[in-house]
């Protein structure tokens, strides 16, 4: 009989776990970029919504009072109700510039990279210790492109051929067998 692991055991195998450890990276550096992106909207964009004529509180302007705050006989005050559509309106410009500048800092991280991987294709199959080798020598990066290019079709023109698909391997029994029948009846 197995034994049954304790409580503690099963908490540090599931804290050890990687995707829990990215995970809580992940919400480290997403509060980060909240600091960095909320920074950019209320420092820069904000003002800017303002200077064009939004307001000076931005939306908050944009309210329906339907009770007047009043004071009655009793000692009470009582509170005004008011549709406070300048609150969701500003809300909703923050979260869709939020979202806006989100997006352009990973597309231009994914450009970015993207930009990488092409750099790094163009030098493969050589390895960085041969790419040093030949700058030490003398040799230009287009020089050394043409290098790998030139290893690259070397390496496809000695691959061996590609192994026959499951539909070749059939038709060619079923044709073998069609042969042999023929043979037998004539």
């Amino acid at each position: 009989m197995a034994k049954k692991k304790g409580f503690f055991a099963e908490f540090k195998a599931f804290i050890a776990r990687g995707n829990v450890l990215d995970m809580a990276v992940g919400i480290i550096i997403g509060g980060a970029f909240t600091a960095i992106i909320t920074a950019i909207v209320n420092g820069i964009l904000t003002p800017l919504l303002q200077s064009i004529g939004v307001g000076s509180d931005g939306f908050g302007a944009l309210q329906i009072v339907l009770n007047q705050a009043a004071v009655t006989e009793n000692p009470e005050t009582v509170t005004p109700i008011i549709l406070d559509f300048g609150i969701v309106i500003s809300a909703i410009v923050t979260f869709l510039l939020t979202a806006f500048i989100l997006f352009l800092i990973v597309y231009t991280v994914n450009r970015l990279h993207d930009h990488a991987d092409k750099q790094k294709a163009k030098y493969l199959p050589l390895e960085k210790e041969d790419i040093k080798a030949l700058r030490k020598e003398g040799k230009s990066w287009d020089e050394i492109a043409k290098i790998a290019a030139d290893k690259r079709a070397e390496a496809a023109a000695n691959a061996p051929a590609p192994a026959p698909t499951a539909e070749q391997l059939l038709t060619e029994i079923r044709d073998l067998l069609k042969g042999k029948q023929e043979e037998k009846t004539e």
